[in-house]
């Protein structure tokens, strides 16, 4: 059995996507804090809620600090 097709723990991935965020983070080969993002934006109104856009937030604050880490001083990085 594909490990999608069963769910630990509830049936908010299952039961309300055509994928599910980690067949998508997959296939996009997505760093642990993105997949991150994509999980809790995709779950947060089937799941935890608000809890859920906190830790989106929160991950995407990992993504500022690890690739954009003078984000904090007003200054723009390198990168865009």
């Amino acid at each position: 059995m594909k490990s999608t097709k069963k769910q630990v723990g509830g049936s908010h991935y299952k039961d309300n996507f055509k994928i599910q965020p980690i067949e998508y983070i997959q296939a996009n080969r997505m760093q642990f804090a993105e997949g991150c993002v994509v999980k809790y934006v995709s779950r947060h109104s089937f799941k935890n809620g608000k809890e859920d856009i906190l830790k989106a937030i929160q991950n995407l604050q990992f993504i500022l600090e690890r690739d954009y880490n003078d984000w904090q001083k007003g200054k723009k990085s390198g990168k865009n």
